[in-house]
């Protein structure tokens, strides 16, 4: 498949030699991989929010022109292994999601490892997420009715940041987690069957971890929320897995946790396909198939919301 060549090509060594690519080759690499349409929306603006270590920049879509009322908002973490990625690399997700949804997206640019080790990109995801939530006017949005969505290590960031809030008590209305990392251990039948050939290297990935992980404790659960205490009372939640993923195994456990803590939660699998395909509908049917499902749920969610705040 040409979609796993173009993968492999990020990640094993040019030239012929036998050393591993720099972070820095690997960023350059990735940012040049997939060229895309971008949706046009009536309102799309770069801003920062404050930070724990100074400004967050996030990118802002709206799809209606500004001044036209609050609506629901979701603030979506991008992928990549707390190593590569930024706003640009969901750029056209995050439109489509914007459009389809009816709702603000907020784009957040995290800070990455290994400049930037555990806790940043966690510290800045909740700086955004709770500058949304408490400063509903900023963005116009409406207030109460914000979510959280990621893929991949996004999606190990916004289900941290889904427990944060539980903890902090910061309402959140849903969490969209997208084939999100959930664990430290990589020790799953998934990782072992997966791990090599199908897109995210198990070597890679593991590689990534200890850049961002670093000295902290791998059961943090905010480095693995899959070993949180508690998950009674987080927000509710949406899972997307792919059938040939190594996260696969460790992302439908978290669901199965979600569930028997009493967390409304919808978990769904897609078969036959491999990591990264929900954000390359270009390439696979199941990936704008898993974004209608996701739109589906956060609608059900913000029309939820909607409803309770008419009825009060």
């Amino acid at each position: 498949m040409r979609f796993l060549e173009l993968l492999a090509s990020w990640t094993v060594p040019g030239h012929g030699d036998a050393a591993e690519p720099t972070v820095a080759e690997m960023r350059e690499r990735i940012g040049a991989a997939f060229p895309v349409v971008r949706r046009e929306l009536p309102q799309v603006r770069d801003l920062t929010v404050p930070g724990p270590a100074g400004s967050v920049p996030v990118r802002l879509y709206r799809p209606a022109p500004p001044g036209q009322g609050p609506l629901p908002a979701v603030v979506y973490l991008h992928g990549g292994g707390w190593v590569l990625g930024g706003v640009d690399d969901v750029d056209a997700a995050c439109r489509d999601l914007a459009a389809a949804a009816g709702c603000v997206v907020l784009n957040v640019g995290y800070r990455l490892a290994p400049e930037h080790p555990f806790p940043a990109a966690v510290d800045d995801a909740w700086a955004v997420v709770s500058s949304a939530v408490r400063e509903p006017g900023r963005y116009e949005v409406r207030p109460g009715a914000v979510a959280v969505a990621g893929d991949s290590a996004g999606g190990n960031l916004a289900a941290a940041v889904a427990l944060l809030a539980l903890d902090r008590g910061l309402p959140l209305l849903h969490q969209l987690l997208v084939y999100p990392v959930t664990d430290t251990a990589m020790d799953t039948p998934s990782w072992r069957e997966y791990g090599s050939g199908y897109g995210l290297d198990a070597g890679t990935l593991a590689r990534f971890m200890g850049l961002y992980r670093g000295g902290a404790d791998p059961s943090d659960f905010r480095l693995a929320p899959l070993r949180a205490r508690d998950l009674t009372g987080a927000a509710p939640g949406t899972v997307i897995t792919a059938e040939c993923d190594i996260l696969r195994d460790e992302a439908e456990a978290y669901a199965r946790r979600l569930a028997a803590a009493g967390v409304p939660v919808e978990l769904r699998r897609y078969d036959g396909v491999v990591h990264s395909f929900f954000l390359l509908p270009e390439i696979f049917d199941a990936g704008a198939e898993a974004m209608e499902f996701a739109v589906r749920r956060l609608r059900a969610a913000f029309d939820d919301h909607a409803r309770e705040g008419s009825a009060a």
